[in-house]
């Protein structure tokens, strides 16, 4: 499908962009035009028969390549040929913004490209205005909508929540707001906000009365016109958990591109993951089984549905009991932890559920399973109703009941599915779930929390993306681990037969120096290494310079704080001192006023924090970032890989550490004209045997190792 017209069409736009904003062409700009191009004419046209091989690519391009322009005017034109949409998803809100506010406005400008685009918001982002109708009423004493999970958040005050739902409402009114959360004036308390917003299983969608003035909707109405779709990886999950199509067009006729894409795996994991807190779920039902006495009495004259309103309370009591039984159990397996192991989470070896859970599981997911199909029918019999000039019940009273019934069938779900990862003995899985209980302690009272995650992200987008998508280009500065994309694809399922490309930097990596000091220990004799920090950091770093010294452990970090002479600490910000965005203010702020500055930070500081020029002149790694499988999610992974003969440190650790440690070192060179230092305390670079495969992965810096 790649014809010399869309070729042709390519370069014109990325020539247009160059000229008209006088920038330099990259050679790494067009190695991923050219891929990105490449990969989607593996799409069929209309009437042409399906390709041997996927339209899929995983490209990394090095800091600076200017990836937004690259797939930008590669994708939209292809899109656009193909009868495609084009899903663009960036990993947070923060740059989905970016992109749709400036970055896209300024290729249309320069390439002389016509294309249309909108953002695309989950419905959490937006008001629900019959939510926010049925508050109101319900701070005039009128019946309101249950919370979907009250026992989760704390309810707001009615004097704090009711003045800020009347600006809303006002604000709507007036035309002066367009419901959605990111645009409202001031920050929202998150349960107030909670409140007034709905998720897809208590929205009646285009049965609702105020389905002409949804901001979700109308938001939604611009996505269908709209030849790219800015989103972000979380809406794109969640739209494809969904089945596809249910906020976003269908996967079939969408091209993904997931900016950020290193990130995708580990968001696929927590969209599939599932949890049960089981002394707020009895709470729940408890308040459920109230609210059903309350919806029997109105809805009883909908005909059809008094049986399975009858059911429900039956349902919610015998839930209840079993739950009850299930707590005993798990208290039990508590009891039996072993002294000396950690008393507050029971992680299950290879996911492998205790034969002493596995029956009450089997009897709870069923339980759940049945609470959920009668809800299902009392929702759908709402929505016939809602649809019915002439139903007995009034429109206001089903509107809010299937509020009231959605919400509960979707929490009844995500029950049913942790019950059901229980219910198994998990002996057979491959690779296996991590399965894991927590002892949570709340003033004094002690609850248990159940969880269920896959270890591995690639069955569920091997499921829901790959198969499904038209296309999909995957991009990142930092995917490959040890210059291979073998960890990507492990975590990610993606075929062997997708196009894979690493683009260099256009970065000169010959202005910066990576440095391994003399050293008398090594990070693992913390306390000597601790004293090695602290004796160094005065003779590393220069007092007039910008800094950035980044940690594994916040201990080790208040340590050598402590520890460091007094002169030093007063130019030092430290995590958790200040919120990120201040302490980068800070930062700035001093630099600008000619002060030296040094920033103490841990791995939220090592990736997504930009600080060119001046503003770090040097870049200081504690130690290499290996990280503690303390996740039940990486133990169990760890654990499967050993169990299959494999060796979990060399497969998994190193390369995860040589990933994190070329992003933190990434923090030093942020435009072509940057320079300075990377020093890494960290003999084991050089004395271990995985010490060279991580020295080898890094950029091409001048080495001073001694």
């Amino acid at each position: 499908m790649l014809t010399d017209a869309l070729k042709d069409r390519i370069r014109q736009a990325y020539a247009s962009v160059i000229e008209k904003k006088s920038l330099k062409p990259r050679w790494g700009q067009r190695q991923m035009i050219a891929e990105i191009a490449n990969t989607l004419g593996r799409i069929p046209g209309p009437g042409e028969p399906p390709a041997g091989e996927p339209a899929v690519c995983v490209i990394e391009a090095g800091t600076g390549t200017g990836k937004t322009i690259a797939y930008s005017v590669a994708a939209i034109p292809m899109a656009q040929a193909l009868g495609k949409r084009l899903v663009v998803a960036t990993a947070t809100v923060a740059l989905q913004e970016q992109f749709v506010g400036k970055d896209l406005p300024d290729i249309g400008r320069h390439s002389e490209l016509e294309f249309s685009y909108a953002l695309a918001k989950g419905r959490r982002r937006y008001v629900c205005l019959s939510k926010l109708d049925r508050l109101l009423a319900q701070g005039q004493g009128e019946n309101g909508v249950l919370p979907l999970y009250p026992d989760e958040f704390e309810v707001p005050l009615e004097a704090e929540a009711l003045p800020v739902y009347t600006a809303m409402i006002d604000a709507l009114g007036r035309g002066e707001w367009d419901g959605d959360r990111d645009n409202w004036p001031g920050a929202i308390p998150e349960p107030i906000w909670f409140g007034a917003t709905t998720d897809h299983s208590q929205c009646s969608g285009r049965r609702c009365p105020n389905i002409s003035q949804c901001s979700f909707y109308r938001a939604r109405e611009e996505l269908t016109h709209a030849d790219v779709i800015v989103a972000n990886h979380d809406l794109v999950l969640a739209d494809l958990a969904l089945g596809g199509g249910a906020i976003l067009p269908e996967p079939e006729d969408c091209i993904y591109i997931f900016d950020e894409g290193h990130h995708l795996p580990d968001k696929a994991l927590s969209h599939f993951a599932s949890f049960c807190r089981l002394h707020t779920t009895l709470a729940w039902l408890g308040e459920s089984g109230k609210s059903v006495a309350q919806g029997a009495a109105v809805l009883g004259a909908l005909s059809g549905l008094q049986h399975h309103l009858g059911k429900l309370p039956e349902q919610i009591e015998a839930a209840t009991e079993s739950l009850k039984v299930a707590e005993q159990v798990v208290a039990t397996l508590f009891d039996a932890v072993e002294p000396g192991r950690d008393e507050t989470r029971l992680r299950f070896p290879h996911g492998r559920v205790p034969e002493s859970l596995q029956p009450i599981a089997a009897t709870l997911a069923a339980q759940f399973d049945a609470l959920g199909g009668s809800l299902s029918r009392i929702e759908s019999a709402l929505e016939d109703a809602l649809e019915d000039e002439f139903s007995e019940v009034a429109k206001d009273e089903l509107e809010t009941w299937h509020l009231n019934m959605g919400g509960m069938l979707s929490r009844a779900e995500a029950t049913a599915a942790l019950w059901q990862a229980y219910a198994v003995s998990g002996e057979n899985e491959q690779p296996p779930m991590a399965r894991w209980i927590t002892l949570l302690e709340n003033n004094g009272l002690h609850g248990f929390e159940l969880r269920a995650s896959p270890i591995l992200a690639g069955e569920l987008l091997e499921e829901y993306l790959w198969p499904r998508a038209a296309g999909v280009v995957i991009t990142s500065a930092t995917i490959t681990a040890l210059n291979s994309f073998e960890r990507f694809i492990l975590h990610s399922g993606v075929s062997r037969e997708a196009r894979f490309k690493m683009v260099a930097s256009p970065f000169d990596y010959s202005r910066a120096v990576f440095c391994v000091p003399a050293m008398n220990c090594e990070p693992n004799d913390v306390e000597a290494h601790t004293a090695a920090l602290v004796a160094g950091l005065p003779e590393w770093l220069v007092p007039e310079e910008a800094s950035l010294v980044l940690f594994s452990s916040r201990r080790q970090m208040l340590d050598v704080y402590q520890g460091i002479d007094a002169t030093w600490r007063e130019r030092i910000l430290m995590q958790g001192d200040a919120s990120r965005q201040e302490m980068l203010r800070q930062h700035r702020e001093r630099v600008d006023a000619g002060r030296g500055s040094v920033i103490f930070g841990l791995a939220s500081f090592a990736e997504g924090v930009d600080l060119p020029g001046k503003y770090c002149d040097h870049v200081v790694i504690a130690k290499i970032p290996f990280a503690v499988p303390d996740s039940p999610i990486e133990a169990g992974l760890a654990e499967w890989i050993e169990a299959r003969g494999g060796n979990a440190f060399m497969e998994i650790s190193v390369p995860d550490a040589a990933l994190k440690l070329v992003q933190a070192s990434g923090r030093l060179l942020r435009t072509e004209e940057d320079s300075g230092r990377v020093t890494l305390a960290d003999r084991r670079l050089l004395t271990k045997r995985y010490g060279r495969a991580i020295l080898d992965s890094l950029p091409p810096f001048q080495r001073e190792l001694h």
